[in-house]
């Protein structure tokens, strides 16, 4: 399952920092002025689970293989890139390409590292790209009326009402509102679907701090972005980019240390991963014996022959049944032998919807 996050932001923010640590490259340049990435770098990051860790100590596999996203490093955004100041509309359409959004903001004061507009506003920053994307949308919107009202002229019946879903989602736009914010219709949400509307596309803040404040669990500018993310339904994950670059060096007993030092159960960069794959919408179900233990993405709501189908489009097309055994009993018990003797193991049939964390055996026939 081929799912984008794009890292956005002003630029000089850290952005191309974190994409390289997340992707343990150095294919995004990084340097201290403007515009330093111009093209989108790709890369993609392991989705951290302690519970694939747990079934791969239990059944002892030659494989681990764990679930994972595709981040895009997308160039920095300025005040007018809408009407094509700075990398503009290059930029807006690398944004349309993403499923979502990870605003990576910065949180910390330091002279020596340059700030687009020479001061630190961590929510007038962020406004900056949310007018930017809203700015954009309302083209796409004004487009979308301007065709609808062309159709209504020719004679096209039954268009009024897509009018007017279309002037309420400018109404909302021209409020400053960003479309995910609004509850809609589906007739609504149908018309945000078909015109990619930036400003619909789920997002997570990531606060770039210094180490004092790492150490000291946040500082005035994360609170602000943190109730601003509250009232959005979305999270704030705060991590410091030099704090990450020197984790990665790091085994895995020095950064149990090392983070201890800094008071955190786990890296920022983690989290982030997690908080994206939730953002999406995505659940794991797990395989798992001596030759690979795997996590595999899916959709929340998908069913048990669609599951099977992400593993091989045979195991759909000839779907019989799907052995299911939930994590916790799995590792309670020992394994599959321990859970079929003591009524842990389901037999699921085509109607099954699968549940985050599930561990399966699919039985087909083609």
């Amino acid at each position: 399952m081929s799912l984008k996050c794009g890292i956005v932001g002003l630029p000089n923010v850290g952005k191309s920092t974190i994409f390289n640590v997340m992707t343990k490259s150095q294919s995004a340049s990084v340097g201290n002025f403007p515009f330093c990435t111009i093209d989108p770098n790709v890369g993609i990051v392991n989705v951290p689970d302690q519970r694939i860790d747990a079934l791969a100590q239990l059944d002892k596999p030659a494989k681990i293989i764990y679930a994972t996203i595709k981040f895009v490093d997308i160039a920095g955004l300025i005040k007018g890139a809408s009407t094509g100041e700075g990398l503009g509309n290059k930029f807006l359409s690398h944004i349309h390409e993403v499923d979502a959004i990870i605003h990576v903001i910065r949180c910390f004061e330091n002279e020596k590292i340059l700030h687009s507009y020479n001061r630190i506003d961590p929510i007038g920053d962020k406004n900056i790209i949310d007018t930017e994307l809203q700015i954009k949308d309302l083209e796409l919107v004004d487009k979308k009326i301007e065709k609808v009202n062309k159709l209504i002229k020719s004679g096209k019946k039954d268009l009024d009402k897509v009018l007017d879903d279309c002037f309420s989602l400018k109404k909302i736009l021209e409020q400053g509102t960003n479309i995910r914010n609004v509850e809609l219709s589906d007739e609504q949400l149908a018309i945000v679907k078909e015109l990619q509307l930036l400003t619909a596309k789920d997002v997570v803040y990531v606060a770039n701090v210094d180490e004092q404040t790492l150490k000291a669990g946040g500082n005035k500018f994360v609170d602000e972005l943190k109730k601003i993310a509250e009232k959005e339904n979305t999270k704030v994950i705060m991590l410091a980019a030099n704090i990450e670059s020197d984790l990665v060096e790091l085994s895995d007993e020095d950064k149990e240390l090392f983070l201890a030092e800094y008071n955190i159960k786990e890296s920022g960069l983690s989290q982030l991963a997690r908080a994206a794959f939730e953002k999406l919408g995505l659940i794991t179900f797990f395989t798992s014996g001596t030759d690979e233990t795997r996590a595999w993405t899916i959709t929340k709501g998908t069913k048990a022959p669609q599951a099977a189908g992400v593993i091989h489009s045979d195991f759909e097309r000839g779907f019989i049944k799907a052995d299911v055994i939930k994590f916790e009993d799995y590792i309670n018990l020992g394994g599959p032998l321990k859970c079929k003797e003591q009524g842990k193991l389901n037999v699921e049939g085509k109607d099954y919807i699968m549940n985050d964390g599930d561990i399966v055996t699919f039985k087909f026939n083609v």
